[in-house]
């Protein structure tokens, strides 16, 4: 009994150290965004990014039976600064044309239009990075398929995300 405790109370700290972070990687990362882009309206687009492609990636999780470990956190640990790469290449070309002159709604189509394969492609080629790991055999196997799903799925839901709210908001917020 006195080991259950003790594995239950390592679990546990384990899993708040993890959450505890997940919640530093995603201020460093809106502290860098904030650094670069000069703007707290810039910035507050990503930070919306990654909140909703978390939220995404949850409830993906939950839809295909995967249940919320260590492992699937540290995944979305290791993929943050990523999730939120496909937003900010958005919003840059957003700005970008937006600082030319160009009237809001044209500048976030011709921006979406001239991102829209490179982000893709960004968006494949990291996530056919973890393709091999669905040819692994055996009890490893079992551990790293909840890791590169969770990644995988975060991955996409950015791009979607990054395809549609980004330029929602930007079309909202930016000036």
């Amino acid at each position: 009994l006195d080991t259950m405790m003790s594995i239950k109370s390592f679990l546990d700290a384990s899993v708040k150290n993890v959450i505890k972070t997940l919640i530093e990687a995603i201020l460093l990362v809106l502290i860098v965004v904030y650094v670069f882009l000069q703007s707290v309206r810039s910035t507050f687009i990503p930070l919306v990014g990654i909140v909703v492609s978390l939220v995404g990636t949850f409830a993906f999780l939950y839809v295909a039976g995967f249940s919320i470990n260590l492992l699937t956190l540290f995944a979305l640990v290791l993929v943050i600064g990523t999730v939120v790469d496909d937003s900010i290449v958005e919003l840059e070309n957003i700005q970008r044309h937006l600082n030319t002159g160009a009237r809001r709604w044209d500048a976030i189509l011709e921006a979406a239009r001239e991102v829209a394969m490179p982000i893709f492609a960004s968006t494949v080629t990291t996530v056919v990075v973890f393709l091999p790991m669905f040819f692994i055999v055996g009890i490893t196997r079992l551990l790293l398929i909840p890791l590169t799903v969770t990644i995988a799925i975060a991955l996409f839901t950015s791009f979607f995300i990054s395809r549609t709210v980004t330029p929602a908001l930007c079309y909202k917020f930016l000036k």
